[in-house]
């Protein structure tokens, strides 16, 4: 099929399930031109189809960063959660300061996303003074974040601190984490959070 007839589906859709067809088609096509109807239905009341579409920007990946950020939308609150889900998972370092943000969002599924992105940022795609000024503030907010109260969130933020660290080229900033994961590992009330940073910490001594 050619990509305007995958648009028009989309366009023409009738019901949820067509809806939701339609867009997985549209986003298997891994078209960059593709894009903006993308993100158009980020924003529609139909969460199959935004997950459809969020995995499509992220096949897409780079292509899409610019204009993800450039259609966050302040008003559909729904519509942005998906585009920082998608922003997340391409890992692009331009969305840093969204990322940053949403990690300290009201909505626990964003600050959950927010957090494993943050940790697996494309730091080669920055110069090595903007990586080390870059990996300090996430080292900042996923320590923080260490400390949410749901610990979904905390969990998000461990795998993410285990991903920064082994991309990080200052052993100050590596070392700082250690003693973060050892305290959620002997304090945390939950089960699976003790055991994720027990796994990180063998990971990262594993080297």
């Amino acid at each position: 099929m050619t990509l305007d007839s995958l648009l028009a589906d989309v366009d023409q859709a009738d019901s949820a399930v067509s809806l939701l067809m339609a867009v997985r088609s549209l986003a298997q096509s891994g078209d960059p031109h593709a894009i903006p109807k993308l993100i158009e239905v980020l924003g529609f009341n139909n969460p199959g189809a935004a997950v459809a579409a969020v995995q499509g920007l992220v096949t897409i990946g780079e292509p899409a960063v610019a204009p993800l950020l450039e259609h966050l939308d302040g008003y559909n609150y729904g519509a942005r959660a998906w585009a920082i889900r998608a922003l997340a998972e391409i890992g692009d370092p331009r969305a840093l300061d969204v990322l940053l943000k949403a990690a300290a969002d009201f909505a626990l599924s964003v600050r959950r996303a927010a957090a494993r992105g943050l940790g697996t940022l494309q730091w080669q795609a920055l110069e090595p003074s903007e990586r080390v000024t870059a990996q300090k503030r996430v080292l900042e907010r996923l320590l923080e974040t260490t400390a949410d109260p749901e610990w979904v969130v905390r969990y998000a933020a461990i795998v993410g601190l285990e991903a920064l660290a082994k991309g990080l080229h200052d052993p100050e900033l590596r070392q700082s984490i250690e003693p973060s994961l050892q305290q959620l590992y002997q304090e945390d009330e939950e089960a699976a959070i003790r055991g994720r940073s027990q796994l990180a910490q063998q990971r990262l001594t594993r080297g």
